[in-house]
């Protein structure tokens, strides 16, 4: 139980049979609960797998306070939700944070318990670990197996006490279910080590140590068999016993010091790992700019095709200009309709030039579907064509000039709003058919599927979303009766939506830039007519106030910000009529129209900075 971890919500997916152990979480603050209640919990996404949890399964409590792993437990229940509804709650009248619960089984009490520290357990489960210090809770049994015998090796030779036997003393009168010899069971310090608990560790694979514990065992089992006594005999009568026990404390104290090796050096690789991580980032982006700069000098001789009614572009078709392009000042422009055709482009657009370099197209035509990036990358998902809804989700490297399928939404939806977030990409409201939606959906690639993500306070269609300060936006939309005037931000530590003051008209399909720390709201559907209004929200105010106008009235239009300069493309004009010009604004100067777009008319289509 204890802390919930908030940015993953993922699991191993181990099936029953698979799964050898579980690890459950707590804090200095919630821990002595779980104790004295010999209880522990989770929060409810992790209860699709401590369902799974059977009587007598092994369990281990890690502190998050101070990363210590503390075992050995064992379920004393099946794996259910809410056991306890009001556990680790102030004030018992609120539901507990941590529903998928299980009741454990302490050891004996007078046995010391020695926690293990993370440079000891983590080279165990180093593959369940995700991040540098966020890690998969479930076991499998091989790493069961290995915990086990470590948190035995610890109390061993942590204590140097010697081995009890216990056993049924004899009597003239043959007690009922009297166990045999064989089954008389040897503990240290409370760890069974009877070769009949090989379905508690979970494996058939011995080390040595378990080795000299069996040899142990087996020497001790035939003398109990000769001469059952009557009383507890201590080990240190058997002179073979007490020299195997001191070569199990020699090979512990070996083991101790190589794991503490294996942690040292574990660490170094994940910060050396991190150093190139971000070193390959960077050249990344280096190689991305070089690309674009290399595309947009040189010429072609390749021209667009029309194939039926979806506007398809040859991979290195493009428009020639014999000037140098400037690569710092890109803007994607992706898919969208000009009246006639559905496209399926991707458009790399020069402020500085006006000019428009054509890259590969996406695998289909699709409107009505955000864009974010993502390590360099650009991430396309949801929309539709013709009334169709997608799930499919695509990517772009700009290195390579190509695209590759990625994980699906949950499900088909178009007219949906993006932003990335903390190095996830978030699918924010949207609709399909009838339906209008308030869920939000996050993509996480370390998993590589889309999570549920906490709920908007309103259903959202043709919304507008963006990123600002480490918070998510989103504004407007329709709610399936209403066009709406309201916004609301998601905070990811404290994992909810907030509304915040309203804007003063009612938006739906309008566009969401950030410029200069503050949020640029612009046009819209105002339910009667297409607006050119702009409203500005600053989050240190908390307010939003009127903004200079467009000059042309947009919806479905598409906008992005370079070089603290903000610009909006295409869109519908009143009446339907769709729109070619494309308007910047910079603060001090206002809004001017630039030429025509280099690429046409255009709606229902996306933009995005390098």
């Amino acid at each position: 139980m204890g802390v919930g971890k908030k940015e993953f919500s993922s699991t191993r997916n181990l099936e029953k049979g698979q799964l050898g152990g579980v690890i459950f979480g707590a804090t200095n603050v919630t821990i002595k609960e779980c104790l004295s209640k010999q209880l522990f919990g989770l929060p409810k996404e992790h209860l699709v797998y401590v369902e799974k949890i059977e009587p007598g399964l092994p369990l281990f409590l890690f502190n998050y306070s101070d990363r210590k792993l503390h075992g050995v437990f064992e379920a004393a229940s099946h794996g259910q939700y809410n056991i306890d509804s009001y556990a680790w709650t102030s004030d018992g009248r609120q539901c507990s944070p941590y529903p998928a619960q299980v009741q454990v089984l302490m050891r004996s009490a007078d046995s010391p318990r020695h926690p293990l520290t993370e440079n000891q357990f983590k080279p165990i489960i180093v593959d369940n670990y995700f991040s540098y210090n966020k890690f998969w809770f479930e076991l499998d049994h091989a790493q069961t197996s290995k915990l086990l015998s470590l948190f035995s090796s610890q109390s061993l030779s942590a204590s140097h006490l010697t081995p009890k036997f216990q056993y049924v003393p004899k009597s003239d009168k043959k007690m009922e279910n009297e166990p045999k010899a064989e089954d008389v069971r040897m503990s240290f310090n409370g760890m069974n080590l009877n070769p009949k608990t090989e379905n508690w560790i979970g494996t058939k694979r011995k080390d040595e140590k378990q080795d000299v514990f069996m040899k142990l065992n087996e020497l001790d089992l035939n003398r109990i068999k000769a001469d059952p006594p009557s009383v507890f005999i201590k080990s240190s009568e058997d002179a073979t016993i007490s020299q195997l026990i001191e070569k199990v404390e020699d090979l512990m104290s070996s083991k101790t010091e190589q794991n503490r090796k294996i942690g040292y050096l574990e660490e170094k690789i994940i910060f050396l790992e991190q150093n190139l991580a971000e070193a390959q980032n960077e050249i990344r982006n280096l190689k991305n700019h070089c690309v674009i700069f290399e595309t947009m000098m040189g010429p072609s001789d390749q021209s667009d095709t029309i194939i039926g009614n979806e506007f398809q572009l040859d991979n290195d078709s493009a428009e020639t200009s014999d000037t140098h392009l400037d690569c710092d000042d890109l803007i994607y422009l992706v898919g969208g309709y000009d009246g006639r055709s559905w496209f399926s482009s991707l458009d790399c657009w020069s402020s500085s030039q006006n000019q428009t370099k054509l890259l590969k197209p996406m695998n289909t035509g699709r409107c009505y579907a955000p864009v974010s990036m993502l390590d360099g990358q650009l991430y396309v998902f949801g929309g539709g064509t013709r009334g169709v809804w997608y799930d499919a989700v695509e990517s772009y490297d700009p290195v390579l000039n190509e695209w590759t399928a990625r994980p699906s939404l949950n499900s088909k939806k178009g007219s949906l709003a993006g932003a990335t977030l903390n190095g996830k990409i978030y699918a924010v409201g949207g609709g399909s058919d009838n339906e209008f939606y308030s869920a939000v959906e996050m993509l996480d690639l370390h998993i590589g599927a889309w999570i549920p993500s906490p709920s908007m306070h309103e259903q959202r269609f043709s919304l507008a979303a963006a990123e600002l300060n480490g918070s998510l936006y989103a504004v407007g939309g329709y709610d399936g009766k209403n066009y709406l005037k309201s916004a609301e931000r998601f905070d990811p530590r404290e994992r909810s939506w907030t509304r915040i003051e309203s804007m003063n008209t009612m938006r739906g399909c309008p566009c969401l830039v950030v410029l200069n720390e503050k949020l640029y709201v612009l046009g819209g559907f105002d339910s009667n007519e297409m607006v050119p209004s702009v409203e500005i929200y600053d989050p240190r105010r908390g307010s939003w106030v009127l903004g200079e106008s467009m000059k042309y009235a947009r919806g479905f239009s598409a906008a992005a910000v370079v070089k603290e300069s903000l610009y909006i493309f295409g869109g519908l004009k009143n009446g339907q009529e769709i729109n070619d010009t494309v308007e910047c604004y910079n603060e001090g100067r206002g809004w001017e129209t630039l030429e025509k777009m280099a690429g046409g008319r255009r709606c229902f289509f996306s933009a995005i900075a390098l």
